[in-house]
């Protein structure tokens, strides 16, 4: 595997929140995205995720309480928690994430 610009990468994507994996680690997967200071509707996963801001920031509400993180900094949201982001959140975002299996 060669080096992965992330800046560029996310840079190159064609729209806000559209991700690109950028590897896997075992069954988790490594994305990037751009983020647009727009809004994203609440969601939840069967599994926990990690969110690694290296630019910007990210503006949540999980589970009903207001969550800032800032460049540099990273947040677990646990499995089946609501989440949404707020409006304001922009930069650029690494999500870890391992793929949800139907029924469990």
């Amino acid at each position: 595997m060669s080096v992965i610009d992330v800046f560029e990468t996310a840079a190159s994507l064609p729209s806000a929140w559209s991700s690109r994996v950028l590897g896997c680690v075992g069954t988790a997967s490594v994305k990037v995205l751009r983020m647009d200071e727009l809004p994203v509707e609440e969601e939840e996963h069967g599994a926990a995720e990690v969110l690694f801001v290296l630019d910007g920031t990210l503006e949540l509400v999980v589970a009903g309480v207001p969550v800032s993180v800032g460049a540099g900094e990273m947040y677990q949201v646990a499995a089946r928690t609501p989440h949404a982001v707020r409006a304001g959140s922009r930069g650029t975002l690494v999500i870890v994430e391992v793929p949800e299996v139907p029924g469990v």
